[in-house]
């Protein structure tokens, strides 16, 4: 009987050895950079480096009064993008936010009408778990001034829902791609089309991000920032030097405190949908903005925004 059951456990343990092992938790930062979109920056040719990705210290402090002035500092000026992750039950929710010192125009603005200071719109993609290491990606919403514009990648189920889908999310080797204007910086979905003008910066996610060498650099890495990080963006929140009030930044060229962080972004006209939903209540924009999505808990299981 003892060499019986001797052998049954060996069977057993060889069977578990040879099983499959449970797949390890993604962190993170990797799960964002799997995500993170090649970014299309057009650029301005009259002053391009005012079109350059930077981090809101990009200049060594949190003072975001001095950021206009310091932006001609090009050296100072490598690739960077925030990011942020909060999930539910069934799905990861991933922002991404894209920094510049100015949000500026060629033409004069004395009244202070067209330009400001900081400058942060992004996007979010909504990201099933479905048992792989990275999940699969449904949906996106990007923030383009006080508008957002929702897409779906091919083979998405998602359908219409209280907004209308704006188009097809473009991947390239497998990652989303994503289209920023010059000078104002609205951001939407790249359509595959060359830039306008001609001219435009190409960021490419990458360990450390790099200067562009010109107005028309076509590969140029951009690195990733957590949101949520200890004595980041979110952690100082409620810091007076970076913020004129909750989610809006402080600046004093061009229009007054005119620029938002993500947990300031609002659309103007998408009902229930308030202010700042996009970073702190994702899962129920994209319950509103789609249908047929299937399977979707509005339930966090993790979300440090709330």
């Amino acid at each position: 009987m003892k060499t019986i059951r001797a052998s049954l456990l060996a069977v057993a343990l060889f069977t578990t050895t040879l099983a499959a092992p449970a797949e390890a938790a993604v962190s993170d930062h990797d799960l964002a950079f799997h995500w993170a979109p090649v970014h299309h920056q057009d650029t301005d040719s009259s002053d391009a480096d005012a079109d350059y990705l930077s981090t809101v210290d990009f200049d060594g402090d949190w003072n975001t009064l001095n950021n206009w002035e310091n932006q001609p500092q090009t050296s100072k000026l490598t690739g960077a993008a925030y990011y942020s992750v909060v999930e539910t039950g069934t799905h990861w929710f991933l922002v991404y936010g894209f920094f510049h010192p100015r949000d500026w125009d060629d033409q004069p603005d004395p009244f202070g009408q067209r330009t400001h200071e900081n400058d942060l719109e992004g996007a979010l993609f909504a990201v099933r778990k479905d048992g792989s290491q990275y999940g699969r990606l449904e949906a996106a919403v990007t923030v383009a001034h006080s508008d957002f514009y929702s897409y779906v990648p091919a083979g998405s189920p998602y359908q219409n829902g209280a907004e209308t889908i704006d188009g097809t999310l473009l991947l390239v080797n497998g990652r989303p791609t994503t289209f920023q204007e010059a000078k104002g910086h609205g951001l939407f979905r790249w359509n595959g089309a060359e830039f306008p003008g001609g001219d435009g910066v190409v960021y490419q996610p990458s360990a450390t991000g790099e200067v562009p060498s010109g107005g028309n650099d076509r590969s140029v890495g951009y690195r990733l920032v957590n949101t949520l990080d200890a004595n980041g963006m979110w952690a100082r929140r409620n810091n007076t030097e970076t913020f004129a009030s909750f989610g809006t930044f402080r600046g004093d060229n061009g229009k007054d405190n005119a620029a938002n962080a993500p947990w300031g972004w609002d659309d103007q006209n998408d009902g229930p949908v308030y202010r700042g939903y996009m970073a702190t209540d994702p899962a129920l924009l994209v319950d509103r903005y789609f249908s047929n999505k299937g399977d979707f808990s509005l339930t966090y299981t993790r979300n440090s925004f709330r």
